[in-house]
């Protein structure tokens, strides 16, 4: 992961970049992370401050269907990506974005087995839009 130094001495860093894998984090969100033996690099430990962003991760289930494709049309809905290969990527859902019409969107392709998806951090906000 990619992140911002805020504090190195206290170990508080801003994440830049959206997660491929890790749970319960998001871009944006201040985190604390400190130097790992076993690791031999900063590893994260907690979430300090969240950004209130959320992330989904979407697998390309239909062979016809071109990624790119399918990430274009949700950065056009201002929900930025980053691919991991031509079957799979993270989306960033911004704080400042309705999360209901996107997760529409999610459903419906999924429901024409398109795509599937995951929820790992989707936040508070992003959970109220769906109320």
């Amino acid at each position: 992961m990619w992140a911002f130094v805020i504090d190195k001495e206290k170990g508080l860093y801003k994440l830049d970049n959206i997660p491929f894998y890790a749970p319960l984090i998001a871009s944006d969100d201040l985190i604390f992370a400190e130097f790992d033996d076993s690791e031999q690099m900063l590893t994260y430990r907690d979430t300090r401050e969240y950004s209130g962003n959320s992330v989904i991760q979407i697998v390309i289930m239909d062979e016809k269907t071109e990624v790119n494709k399918i990430r274009d049309s949700f950065l056009d809905k201002g929900c930025q990506s980053e691919k991991v290969n031509e079957k799979y990527f993270s989306m960033e859902i911004p704080f400042d974005i309705n999360y209901k019409p996107i997760k529409t969107e999610l459903d419906k392709l999924e429901i024409a087995e398109t795509i599937g998806y995951a929820e790992p951090c989707l936040s508070d906000k992003h959970k109220n839009d769906l109320l």
